[in-house]
C-alpha cells in the first residue's frame, strides 16, 4: 500500500509545487530567495520537531561533514531558484534539471573513476542533444521578441546566459553533493530523515545575507491582491497564499520520494521521478502557455528517451517478466 502512496504524493506534491512556483515567479520574477527561506524553514521546524526530537537526538552524521553537505545544498537550492530571475523560462528550467545524469556521469569518471558501458553513453549523448536544442530554441525565443529593441535584445540575451551558467553550475555542484553523500551513507549508514532536517536546518542562518531581499519581496506580497481561502473563509494577499501552498506542496513532494525510496528499487524511484516532470512540464507548457516549439518537443522527447534508455528500464521490465511464473505473464 505505501508504494501507490508515495507515488500519489509525489505526483500531487511536486507537479502542484511547480505550479505554485510558476504563479509566484510570473508575479514577482525576483522572489526566489523568500521562497527558498519559507521552505528551508518548515521543512527545519518539521524535522526539529519529529526526527530532531526537540534537540535531544544525536546526529548519526558527525555535524562537521554535514557543515560541508549544506554548505553545498544550499547554493544548489539558492542557485537554482535565482536562475528564474534570469530570463530563464520554467520548461527550460525543468528540462535543464532533467541534465543531473550527465552531471553525474561526468563527475563520477573523473571523482569515483567510474566506467560505464557504451550504452549509457549513448543515452547520454541523446539527453545532451535534447537539452542542447531546447536550450538554442529557448535562446533564439530571448533575442527574437519583437517588443526589444536591439540594445535591450543583446542585454535579455546577456542575462540569459549567466541563467543558463547558473543552471550548469547548480547541476555540477548537485551531483558533486550526491557523490558526497553517497560516501558519507556508506561510512555511517543511510540516515534519509536526518540529513533532510540539517539539510535545511544548518543553512538557516545564511539567508541573514539574503534578508533585505526577503523584506522587501515580503512587502510585495502583502500588497498583492486579497484571496479568500477556500474551506477556512480567511482572506489573505494572494502571493502569501501561494508560498504557503508552495512550501505545504514541496514537503509532500519530499515526503513522497523519501518513502519511495525506502520502499522501491532506485529504478522505480528514477521512473516515477522522471514521469512526474513529464507532466509537470506539459502542464507547464499547456496551462501557462509557455512558448514551446517543435524543437522544444523533439529535445524533450531526446531527453526522457535517454534518461529511460539510462536506466535500462527496458532490459529490467524484460528481466522481471522472465521471472514471473507462467500463468502471470501478460501478452
Amino acid at each position: 500500500m505505501r508504494p501507490p502512496f508515495a507515488v500519489g504524493l509525489v505526483f500531487a506534491g511536486c507537479c502542484s509545487n511547480v505550479i505554485f512556483l510558476e504563479l509566484l515567479v510570473r508575479k514577482h520574477p525576483g522572489c526566489g530567495n523568500i521562497v527558498t527561506f519559507a521552505q528551508f524553514l518548515f521543512i527545519a521546524m518539521e524535522g526539529f520537531l519529529f526526527e530532531a526530537d526537540l534537540g535531544r537526538k544525536r546526529p548519526a552524521i558527525p555535524i562537521r561533514y554535514y557543515a560541508i553537505m549544506v554548505t553545498m545544498f544550499f547554493t544548489v537550492s539558492v542557485v537554482n531558484n535565482y536562475a528564474l530571475n534570469l530570463n530563464i523560462a520554467m520548461p527550460l528550467h525543468m528540462i535543464f534539471r532533467s541534465g543531473s545524469l550527465i552531471a553525474n556521469m561526468i563527475l563520477g569518471i573523473i571523482i569515483l573513476k567510474k566506467r560505464y558501458s557504451i550504452f549509457k553513453y549513448s543515452s547520454i549523448a541523446l539527453v545532451s542533444v535534447g537539452i542542447f536544442i531546447c536550450t538554442s530554441m529557448s535562446a533564439k525565443q530571448v533575442t527574437s521578441q519583437p517588443s526589444l529593441s536591439e540594445d535591450d535584445g543583446f542585454q535579455a540575451f546577456t542575462w540569459w546566459l549567466l541563467g543558463i551558467a547558473a543552471l550548469t553550475f547548480a547541476l555540477l555542484l548537485s551531483a558533486r553533493m550526491g557523490i558526497f553523500q553517497e560516501t558519507l551513507y556508506k561510512q555511517f549508514g543511510k540516515h534519509s530523515k536526518e540529513a533532510l532536517f540539517y539539510n535545511h536546518a544548518l543553512p538557516l542562518p545564511g539567508f541573514i545575507f539574503l534578508a533585505s531581499d526577503i523584506y522587501d519581496h515580503a512587502l510585495l506580497f502583502n500588497k498583492s491582491e486579497s484571496y479568500q481561502v477556500p474551506v477556512f473563509g480567511v482572506t489573505v494577499p494572494i502571493m502569501w497564499f501561494y508560498l504557503f501552498m508552495n512550501v505545504v506542496t514541496q514537503y509532500v513532494c519530499i515526503r513522497g520520494v523519501f518513502i519511495l525510496t525506502t520502499e522501491c528499487t532506485s529504478l522505480t524511484v528514477t521512473l516515477v521521478v522522471t514521469l512526474r516532470k513529464f507532466v509537470s512540464l506539459i502542464f507547464s507548457i499547456l496551462y501557462f502557455q509557455n512558448p514551446f516549439t517543435r524543437w522544444h518537443w523533439l529535445g524533450t522527447l531526446f531527453v526522457f528517451i535517454g534518461t529511460l534508455m539510462y536506466t535500462e528500464v527496458w532490459n529490467n521490465l524484460r528481466t522481471t517478466r522472465s521471472q514471473l511464473p507462467s500463468g502471470d505473464k501478460k501478452d
